[in-house]
C-alpha cells in the first residue's frame, strides 16, 4: 500500500495476483489497476496466487487465483484486477484481514469472523469442509458467562487459520496434521477450537 492509499505489485502474475489487468510476471513493482471510484486500500494480505485488500470504507476487494472462491465474489473465475467481494453480512465491514494459501479470512467490525474460500480441512472454521465462494461467518469463537468471545487479530496458514481472542486467548481451525491448531491433539478440526494453554 502506498502513501496515498493505492496499491503496487510484483512478481509471479500467473493467476492474476498482481491485479495489474494481466497475466505477465512483473520483477518491479506494478500499479494495481483501480480499486474502484475514489478508493483506497488501508490493509492488504497476499495469499499463495491471490491478493485481497480492505478499502477505506472497510469493504474488502480481492484479485487472482480464484478456483476455490477465495475472492469472495461469488464466482470461481480468476480476476487480475481488483474485484470486490460479496457481502460481509448486512452493515458489516471488515477491520483485519489475511489471506491463506487458497482461503481468505477477515475480522469483521462486531468481532465476529468471516472466511471464504478453501475449506478442505475446515480451514472456514463454518463446522464443514464445503468450499465457499462468499464471506462465510464462523462457528462461534467461545463465550464466557453469557458474553461472546470476540476476535482482535488473525492469521491464515496454508490450511489452517488461527486468532487472537478478546481476553489475549487463542482460537484455531482446519488441519491440524503436525499439531497447528495446538489443542493437544493432531485432529484437524472445522470450528474454532481454544489452543491448550499458554503457559
Amino acid at each position: 500500500i502506498l502513501d496515498d492509499g493505492s496499491v503496487s505489485c510484483w512478481g509471479n502474475n500467473e493467476g492474476g495476483q498482481l491485479g495489474d489487468g494481466t497475466y505477465t510476471h512483473r520483477n518491479t513493482p506494478t500499479q494495481t489497476s483501480s480499486l474502484g471510484t475514489d478508493r483506497t486500500a488501508v490493509a492488504i494480505s497476499a495469499g499463495f496466487f491471490h491478493t485481497c485488500a480492505i478499502l477505506d470504507d472497510e469493504s474488502v476487494s480481492c484479485w487472482g487465483y480464484n478456483e476455490f472462491g477465495q475472492l469472495g465474489d461469488g464466482t470461481t473465475t480468476a480476476r487480475n484486477t481488483p474485484t470486490p467481494t460479496s457481502s460481509l453480512g448486512e452493515g458489516r465491514t471488515a477491520v483485519a484481514i489475511d489471506a491463506g494459501d487458497y482461503h481468505t479470512c477477515a475480522i469483521l467490525d462486531d468481532g465476529s469472523v468471516s472466511c471464504w474460500g478453501q475449506n478442505n480441512y475446515g480451514q472456514l472454521g463454518d463446522g464443514t469442509t464445503t468450499d465457499r465462494s462468499t464471506p462465510t461467518q464462523t462457528s462461534s469463537l467461545g463465550q464466557y458467562k453469557g458474553t461472546y468471545r470476540t476476535a482482535v487479530a488473525i492469521t491464515a496458514g496454508y490450511a489452517h487459520t488461527c486468532a487472537i481472542l478478546d481476553d489475549g486467548s487463542v482460537s484455531c481451525w482446519g488441519n491440524n496434521a503436525n499439531g497447528q491448531l495446538g489443542d493437544g491433539t493432531t485432529t484437524d478440526r472445522s470450528t474454532p477450537t481454544q489452543t491448550s494453554s499458554l503457559g
